[in-house]
């Protein structure tokens, strides 16, 4: 291994300005004193002296470190809070050859984000984890963190962190260092300059386990934060040097890189050809002619399905999604519901579209189906004009009727009473769209119910049930050419 070296210009790692400020290019958003500013450059210079620039994929979550894109010249992906970790082996599992460094504070990583490292650690992961230990939350004004020291006054502690009522400080060097698959755990300060020359050799050697593909790697950094600790820079310093070892010991608590064995790399992906087999979608059956015909045309159908849980809310999105998957287009299903299994609010956004989907979300529906009045209250008017609504009850209440909507009315669940289960209200509605709209043939319906629908008694009423609700639209005067 290269023995490591001080580099006193710029790192080429870094942008030749930082334009988060256009006032201030060369300067960063941290404190005096602060540092984040060190630990960047130290991360900066190891990507440069291991040539790697290219390859690196920083990334970095909600906190002091939040805007660290404005400063590496590399890949960088902002992830939410405490999710740097799951990120980052999202990031390497997808890119393997790809250098990815997650970096994150105690605040994120130690305590919303204490999951996330833990199963990291345990799988092994192929990255490379910087991890800056303040012992306070710095961004957020100065609560208490996980690595607040026993006695440290915070906003949240006045009266100093107490072991019986905020427990004590979490050692996460320790703590991964526990489990059997992490290769390299340091802990190091940068309470001087001999410190923050052990801290560079410490996070060259973590990235170049890396490189090396021996799995994963974790450098703690104690980190002074002279702002929120209401001391000088000088001050601040002193305590990283010595305070806080005596709670959080320097040194390598966990070093298996001469016997480590490199990581696998994952298994190469199927072909894009391939999914729909995996998936089970379409069943390898070539498409219907309708459908067939319908991909020529230009589809954009956006689904709001709302009701009580218990009534089918997100069953009926599935089997409409499932459909759609069948028919060759552009779909996706997100659900909604409240706590409760049963009676509680429940509604999903399913949208198909013959051309790549940018949002999930249903804001602006062009079909409504409200299997309850507080469902209909409460989405009717965001329907488009010229969109679909339908309504499970006889009439529509005083006040909900709009003239520039299609709007079938019928007390669903009852039809569905009839076939011999009420829950198939769900059913039956969805057969009444789909004769009124025509948007999905029925060979589409009949392969996903299948799919869906384990048991044989409740195949054949949903099947019953959306005849009866093909029969409600056209009765109804509603039918598509």
């Amino acid at each position: 291994m290269a023995s490591y070296t001080v580099a006193y210009e710029k790192s080429k790692s870094f942008f030749e300005a930082y334009e988060r400020k256009a006032e201030l290019q060369h300067q960063t958003h941290y404190c005096p004193g602060c540092g984040h500013g060190i630990v960047h450059k130290l991360i900066a210079n190891a990507i440069d002296e291991l040539g790697i620039q290219d390859r690196t994929i920083l990334i970095t979550p909600v906190g002091c470190s939040v805007f660290a894109y404005y400063y590496f010249d590399t890949g960088n992906i902002q992830s939410a809070h405490g999710r740097a970790a799951a990120v980052a082996t999202a990031v390497k599992r997808a890119r393997p050859d790809s250098i990815v460094l997650s970096y994150q504070g105690d605040g994120d990583l130690a305590a919303i984000g204490s999951a996330e490292i833990l199963h990291a650690a345990n799988r092994g992961e192929g990255i490379t984890v910087i991890f800056i230990n303040n012992a306070i939350y710095g961004m957020t004004g100065g609560q208490v963190a996980p690595t607040t020291l026993l006695g440290q006054k915070t906003t949240t502690t006045p009266f100093g962190r107490s072991e019986w009522n905020e427990g004590y400080p979490l050692k996460v060097a320790e703590l991964l260092a526990s489990l059997e698959a992490p290769v390299y755990i340091e802990r190091v300060g940068l309470g001087n300059n001999k410190q923050i020359m052990q801290a560079g050799r410490a996070v060259r050697r973590a990235i170049e386990n890396q490189v090396r593909g021996l799995g994963f790697s974790l450098v703690e950094v104690l980190s002074p934060c002279p702002t929120i600790w209401k001391l000088d820079p000088v001050d601040a310093q002193r305590r990283v040097r010595e305070e806080m070892p005596k709670t959080f010991p320097l040194g390598v608590f966990r070093d298996r890189t001469k016997e480590a064995a490199a990581r696998p790399r994952p298994p190469a992906p199927p072909p894009i050809a391939e999914i729909p087999r995996i998936l089970s979608v379409a069943n390898g059956l070539p498409r219907t002619k309708a459908e067939s015909q319908r991909s020529t045309i230009q589809v954009d159908l956006r689904v709001k399905i709302a009701g009580f849980g218990g009534q089918g809310v997100l069953m009926l999105g599935e089997v409409l999604a499932e459909a759609g998957l069948d028919a060759g287009l552009e779909v996706s299903w997100l659900p909604s519901y409240g706590p409760e299994m049963r009676s509680g609010t429940s509604n999903c956004h399913v949208r198909l579209a013959s051309r790549p989907i940018d949002s999930p979300l249903v804001s602006r529906p062009n079909a409504l189906l409200a299997l309850n009045e507080p469902s209909l209250d409460k989405f009717l008017t965001s329907v488009e004009a010229g969109g679909w609504v339908l309504y499970n009850g006889a009439a529509l209440p005083d006040g909900c009727a709009r003239a520039d909507v299609h709007t079938i009315s019928e007390n669903f669940t009852q039809l569905a009473d009839e076939l011999g289960d009420s829950r198939a209200g769900n059913m039956v509605m969805l057969g009444a769209l789909l004769e009124a709209t025509g948007m999905l043939s029925g060979d589409s319906i009949r392969t996903a119910l299948e799919r869906l629908v384990k048991s044989q008694r409740w195949l054949e009423i949903d099947r019953q049930a959306l005849g009866r609700g093909r029969e409600v639209a056209r009765r109804g005067g509603f039918h598509a050419s």
